[in-house]
């Protein structure tokens, strides 16, 4: 279900201050996911449907005459096997700036919890970096930057809803946003994206119909958009290597939950409530499993003017 953006805002979310400024680096579900076949460049065809959250990560951007990267709230790589770096190096290649710049990224989000953590922060890198450097250039300069990064990225460059084809890359931004109070169980294990991509030729079977999943449809209008039907293809070959996931899926729509689907390849199951004591009296039960951390937010609608 969707609602119209009386409240939208501008993307991304900055906050200024004496000696730099703060980007807040969002978290996305996928509303729908179909694997449409396989890509003569070895991907898969996707179609999705992409939803920004009010749940992030932050990035800190300063001047310096050398460039680094500081983490906080995770063991992760600084150097290029990182998002942030592999950004900066390309927008110094493509633009001719030297590289220079401190970051500091603030990890909130999940690893390899399918909502997008690493993604958004190589995307806000080149929004932050484009800013810092003073390129001023437009987003859509910065789009095959993104493609490169990760097929996710280009995603972030925009925020909000938007639609996806491709490889999820090509993205069509929406005004909407999804209704309801969004709760998001991810578990103490990742799933590795390739790992459950490679297993769709022997492991994707037709898709789980479930009577509680009801067509989104627009406030703004009254009308439904049928292929917008939640539902994810690659939820059967998940739901096969990890079967609490599946377990965590049902429960969200025993408690009430309007719709209740994995997000991307995973791990990160959610469910969409209608009323927000409902959704919290669902997470605060699923809290009580070993092994997980409970996230409870709402969608974020942009401004596409």
């Amino acid at each position: 279900m969707f609602t119209p953006s009386m409240h939208s805002r501008s993307y991304p979310d900055i906050t200024y201050f004496s000696d730099g400024f703060l980007i807040q680096s969002p978290a996305k579900v996928n509303l729908f996911l179909r694997v449409l076949g396989k890509r003569s460049d070895g991907y898969h065809e996707l179609e999705t449907l992409f939803q920004e959250l009010e749940w992030c990560d932050e990035l800190e951007f300063r001047d310096a005459d050398e460039f680094s990267l500081e983490i906080e709230g995770a063991d992760l790589r600084t150097d290029s096997g990182n998002l942030v770096v592999r950004a900066a190096q390309m927008l110094s290649g493509v633009s001719g700036r030297r590289m220079r710049g401190s970051i500091l990224l603030r990890k909130r989000l999940p690893l390899q919890g399918g909502v997008g953590g690493g993604s958004s922060n190589g995307a806000i890198a080149l929004l932050g970096l484009n800013r810092l450097w003073g390129l001023k250039w437009e987003v859509e300069r910065l789009v095959p930057l993104a493609k490169d990064l990760g097929a996710d990225c280009p995603f972030f460059l925009y925020g909000g809803l938007a639609h996806a084809l491709g490889r999820g890359d090509d993205i069509k931004p929406l005004t909407d946003h999804a209704d309801g109070t969004f709760v998001l169980v991810t578990p103490d294990f990742g799933v590795r994206t390739a790992e459950v991509f490679g297993k769709i030729g022997v492991g994707l079977t037709e898709v789980e119909k479930n009577a509680i999943f009801n067509p989104l449809w627009s406030r703004e209008t009254g009308e439904a958009y049928p292929l917008f039907s939640p539902s994810n293809d690659l939820e059967n070959i998940v739901f096969q290597i990890h079967p609490r996931l599946r377990h965590f899926r049902d429960t969200l729509l025993e408690r009430g939950a309007e719709y209740a689907l994995l997000s991307g390849s995973g791990s990160t199951v959610f469910g969409v409530f209608r009323s927000d004591e409902t959704a919290r009296h669902a997470a605060h039960e699923l809290a009580r499993i070993d092994g997980v951390k409970v996230t409870v937010c709402r969608a974020v609608a942009r401004s596409r003017s």
